[in-house]
């Protein structure tokens, strides 16, 4: 039996690296990194930059909400958990990156998707491990 004095309390937890929790889901937000050798930006933490091969420094970047619907999917089968169909996208951040996502908020039909529509970003509670601890996605969804 676990000792009280020991147990933990439940954490948020983002569910990829390469997102930032705030004090609210409001505050979320994608960040990067940028070689301060070669001036290349990256989604995510980096060790290595890809274009230049330095070891860096790096400089990390925070990315806003507003995005570009770069190209799409409807995915019609998926694994028993996962609700189908939904929209698996690329999109284009305004800071020169981008990040693939899920697109929310719209019934997956072609007609109501377009290349190049803006999207927003949203983040949620998607998932709780057996620990208690709460894990956080982003997605994206029609921008109004």
């Amino acid at each position: 039996m676990a000792d009280s004095a020991t147990a933990t309390q439940p954490e948020i937890r983002p569910i990829v690296p390469h997102l930032r929790l705030g004090a609210t889901r409001e505050e979320d937000r994608l960040f990067g990194n940028r070689c301060t050798n070669c001036n290349t930006l990256y989604v995510g933490p980096r060790l290595y930059c890809g274009k230049c091969s330095s070891e860096g420094p790096f400089k990390e970047e925070i990315f806003g909400t507003d995005g570009e619907v770069w190209v799409w999917s409807i995915i019609h089968q998926a694994t028993p958990y996962v609700k189908a169909p939904y929209i698996a996208a690329v999109v284009d951040l305004p800071e020169g990156v981008s990040v693939n996502t899920n697109i929310d908020g719209i019934e997956p039909e072609p007609q109501n998707l377009k290349f190049g529509m803006k999207v927003k970003m949203y983040t949620e509670i998607v998932s709780e491990d057996k620990e208690g601890n709460s894990y956080v996605a982003y997605r994206f969804r029609p921008a109004d």
